[in-house]
């Protein structure tokens, strides 16, 4: 079995996936010395929060059961394979997820400045990285993001302007999802988010929805 199918057979039992995979140009500063290539991993859809409640972390009922359930999961994937995991929590120093990203060839910046993917559109998140000493096989990447062609529905989304292609006014959705008003967006998930076609074909539960927003809300 090729590396990366071996990867993301292994994540696919606890609903996640391979989100994407770069290869290193030599000893970069961002990396771990001897990385070769770099495989990003996220939520595998509507697959991920059924997964995590099943967990152990899911239901003790301790702070934190996302990242917790995401550093046991891929901690012991990396290891697996003689590699090393990476997480975007757990900083300083924060380790530059959205770059990857970008060097991936599966996410973009969105016409609202936020990672599109091509499956998971602006509903992307990674929950860790594997970072491998070897150069494995890779897919192409792909021509174009899913942007091209769509109407752009996340540029008119958001109920007070926050997001658009100025960027992200932070404070302004904070106090939005702190009001009444916003109470659709803190149960329901970001507009702008959900506005887009591929996000909205993800499949990701109300719940995990809420539970990210309401994360960002404290």
């Amino acid at each position: 079995m090729k590396t990366l199918d071996r990867i993301a057979a292994a994540a696919r039992p606890h609903g996640l996936a391979v989100m994407g995979a770069f290869h290193a140009k030599g000893d970069e500063g961002d990396l771990p010395p001897g990385t070769r290539t770099l495989v990003l991993i996220g939520p595998d859809g509507g697959a991920f929060w059924p997964a995590l409640a099943a967990a152990p972390e899911g239901r003790d009922g301790a702070p934190d059961p996302v990242d917790r359930f995401s550093r046991r999961v891929i901690g012991r994937m990396a290891c697996d394979l003689g590699a090393k995991a990476l997480f975007p929590f757990g900083g300083p120093p924060w380790r530059p997820f959205y770059a990857w990203a970008l060097r991936s060839g599966r996410a973009w910046a969105s016409p609202v400045r936020l990672l599109v993917h091509d499956r998971a559109g602006l509903m992307i998140s990674y929950r860790g990285a594997i970072a491998l000493r070897s150069r494995i096989a890779l897919p192409a990447p792909l021509a174009e993001p899913p942007c091209a062609g769509c109407a752009r529905p996340c540029l008119g989304a958001c109920p007070v302007g926050a997001l658009g292609p100025e960027g992200y006014d932070v404070p302004a959705c904070r106090a939005h999802v702190a009001s009444p008003e916003g109470a659709a967006c803190r149960t329901g998930g970001c507009r702008v988010r959900m506005a887009c076609p591929p996000a909205a074909a993800f499949g990701l539960p109300e719940a995990q929805r809420a539970h990210h927003m309401e994360a960002f809300h404290r």
